[in-house]
């Protein structure tokens, strides 16, 4: 009966779009508590105080939530079409991680979640409970998806499949159900230092640890304020995110297209120019990002991104727009403005 339970199950979630689908108990993550208190303590976790928060349950998912027996493991592929480092060589044009080229994944994968809990409660009964979770509670979800089966963590720190490479989201539905588990994934990275060598501000103190304070992603999404001026030359066009070390794993050649269309990118996501970006004030910029995740980090955050990477551009042409912004009433914007001028002044000394 269990495992012909499970093997719908499985059956139903690849039917909803799920590209992978496995079962762990919730305390099958004993590891987590040393290494999340290690990481704490080093301060790699910059800005990110929630990451301190709640800490019982980020290192134990069966505290979190007692009555569950098993997790319901998903991942869903967002595979690029496209080669995401090549817009990296148009210094005119704006870098953004693949995963926010379209509308934001939360919201795609927690409905699904919720169909597939939905379905599993109807075939099981109405005693059945669940939770669902998608990045979104204090829930080791990487750690789980290698419990699971779903990928390891790679030595960039995030999953990765045989099946499915780098480029995938992935989700959790825990459940009052006793379902039969999978097997826990192994490390495949063998001496592989792709990932480890394709980041561009050495973010990665050893394989396995990351210090979100040099990582891109989190200097242009998660850190509020001025970035570092060690940083600013070395975040080049990328304005929201960075891919470089997912895009360097070799399993990605095993990678699956992303079948939900609304993970393609949008034709004016893939390379958008940084002069129009530039442009955006408040009410532009919510529009311009209706339904997408760069929505959330604001128009002021975003504009600083946009400022550094314009700084970096060699553009001379777009010193009046950036000068134009050394007024704006966001202090971080004027000092990012500010910077955008002094490194476009030295290339237009240098061509005099």
């Amino acid at each position: 009966m269990a495992d012909d339970l499970k093997s719908k199950l499985v059956a139903e979630a690849q039917e909803m779009g799920f590209d992978s689908c496995r079962i762990c108990r919730p305390d099958a993550v004993g590891h987590v508590p040393e290494g999340l208190s290690a990481y704490l303590a080093k301060g790699h976790h910059g800005q990110m105080g929630w990451l301190a928060e709640r800490t019982h349950w980020r290192g134990n998912p069966s505290v979190l939530w007692p009555e569950a027996k098993s997790v319901i493991m998903l991942g869903e592929s967002y595979s690029p079409e496209h080669d995401p480092t090549a817009v990296l060589e148009m210094p005119d044009r704006a870098a953004i991680s693949v995963y926010a080229q379209n509308k934001d994944y939360h919201e795609i994968v927690k409905k699904r979640l919720k169909r597939l809990a939905r379905w599993l409660i109807a075939e099981v009964g109405d005693e059945t409970q669940v939770k669902v979770f998608v990045d979104t509670a204090p829930v080791p979800e990487k750690p789980l998806g290698q419990a699971a089966g779903l990928g390891w963590q790679g030595k960039h720190t995030n999953l990765v499949s045989r099946e499915l490479g780098s480029w995938f989201f992935i989700g959790s539905v825990f459940t009052t159900v006793e379902l039969e588990t999978d097997y826990a994934e192994i490390d495949h990275c063998g001496s592989c230092r792709a990932c480890l060598d394709a980041c561009p501000t050495d973010a990665f103190p050893a394989p396995n640890q990351i210090d979100a304070r040099r990582c891109i992603s989190y200097l242009t999404i998660e850190h509020h304020g001025p970035v570092d001026l060690q940083f600013r030359p070395l975040l080049g066009n990328r304005i929201y995110g960075c891919d470089d070390c997912l895009a360097a794993c070799p399993w990605n050649k095993f990678a699956v297209e992303a079948r939900e269309m609304r993970y393609h990118a949008r034709d004016d996501l893939m390379a958008p120019k940084l002069s129009s970006l530039v442009e955006l004030d408040d009410a532009s910029f919510r529009t311009y990002f209706s339904g997408s995740p760069i929505k959330r980090i604001g128009r002021n955050r975003f504009i600083r991104n946009v400022l550094y990477a314009i700084g970096n551009s060699d553009d001379i042409n777009l010193l009046p727009k950036v000068r134009a912004l050394q007024t704006d009433p966001d202090e971080t914007v004027v000092d990012a403005a500010h910077w955008a001028e002094e490194q476009l002044k030295q290339v237009a000394n240098r061509q005099v």
